[in-house]
């Protein structure tokens, strides 16, 4: 089996040194280079052919997100970003993201990446490995198809019924999956709630970012906040979130338990709390590894919800939705271009409509 061969760009010796002697730990894994800056990585990148590139976002001569703009456009691969944890950092990683970055991972500083490295290297290693996965005619066509499609609001009067609630599962590939569609939601759309596999730092700036460019109001969810249309609620970072329903009310819940699926917010804990509320949910998987959401996309779509999944072409990668697919979870997948479009049509019906829409009896 071939070795992944992996490009350390980092402009601290320091770092690049640790990351070299953490994945030479790793048989599947080969640093065939180290770069100090975008133009030695270019140079390395000609020389070496790297599977993965693994990129710091704040570097010297050329900033990291123009030089990703460059490789994206020039010779597109598998790119994973060590950011910060901090409010820029965030920031930029969001935008190294939208780039075109498959994925990203927080870096501590040196003396802390010591500390911590048993942890920080099995998250690299993990990361890694997913990235060299992807099929780079898939991350061709998954950026082609999140530029082109078209992101103009819909139309939509409103909904047929109260409370109606869409759920939305996301990771990797999801932070841009997610912008495209709430882009074409209407202020007058059903709630949206939302768990992507996310770092508590980076998730309300995701929510700001979103809610800067969305015509619906975007925000990070809080504990015991009601559920209002026209509103999207983002899972914290460091928090599972639920839905509950009293008095005919929905709320957010957060809850503060063990990862679900290695993960924390989990998508399984978000689908799983919509079960009482299940005949008036429409939930979606979009974009990510893992199967995290799709035993719960079963467990709702056996209690009446209407199921969707990102279908594969559309897919930067197809692990959760591919999974839910396997297991029958689904009532139905589209392109991503094409979801949006589908969820509104779905919630201008009324309740008896939408029953034999999905064929479920009463």
């Amino acid at each position: 089996m071939n070795k992944i061969k992996v490009l350390v760009v980092d402009d601290s010796i320091t770092i690049r040194n640790i990351l070299t002697s953490i994945l030479a730990r790793e048989s599947e894994i080969e640093v065939v280079g180290e770069a100090e800056d975008p133009y030695d990585a270019r140079e390395k990148i000609k020389q070496l052919n790297p599977d993965v590139l693994t990129l710091d976002v704040e570097m010297p001569k050329m900033d990291g997100l123009t030089f990703l703009a460059n490789l994206m456009r020039l010779r597109p691969m598998p790119v994973v970003m060590l950011s910060t944890l901090t409010t820029k950092g965030a920031d930029t990683t969001l935008a190294a993201l939208e780039t075109g970055a498959v994925d990203y991972i927080t870096k501590p500083d040196a003396e802390a990446l010591m500390a911590e490295q048993d942890s920080f290297r099995k998250t690299l290693v993990t990361k890694l490995k997913d990235a060299a996965g992807i099929n780079l005619k898939n991350l061709k066509l998954s950026k082609s198809l999140t530029v082109k499609q078209d992101l103009r609001e819909l139309p939509f009067a409103g909904s047929g019924r109260r409370n109606h609630l869409i759920a939305i599962g996301a990771s990797t590939g999801g932070t841009e999956a997610i912008k495209s569609i709430l882009m074409r939601l209407p202020p007058t759309s059903p709630a949206v709630v939302i768990t992507q596999h996310i770092p508590v730092t980076f998730s309300a700036r995701f929510a700001s970012r979103l809610n800067a460019c969305c015509p619906m109001a975007v925000q990070e969810a809080r504990h015991g906040q009601k559920v209002h249309p026209g509103n999207v609620y983002i899972a914290p970072g460091d928090k599972h979130l639920k839905i509950e329903q009293r008095g005919g009310v929905l709320f957010c819940l957060l809850e503060d338990s063990p990862e679900v699926n290695r993960h924390k917010p989990a998508v399984d804990v978000l689908f799983d709390s919509l079960l009482p509320v299940a005949g008036n949910v429409q939930a979606v998987l979009l974009t990510g590894m893992g199967q995290d959401g799709a035993r719960g996309m079963l467990n709702l779509k056996q209690q009446g919800a209407r199921t969707l999944i990102q279908n594969q072409a559309s897919s930067l990668v197809w692990g959760m939705p591919g999974k839910a697919y396997a297991l029958n979870a689904h009532t139905e997948q589209y392109p991503l271009g094409d979801i949006a479009a589908t969820l509104l049509d779905f919630a201008a019906l009324k309740r008896g409509q939408m029953k034999e829409v999905l064929n479920v009896s009463e």
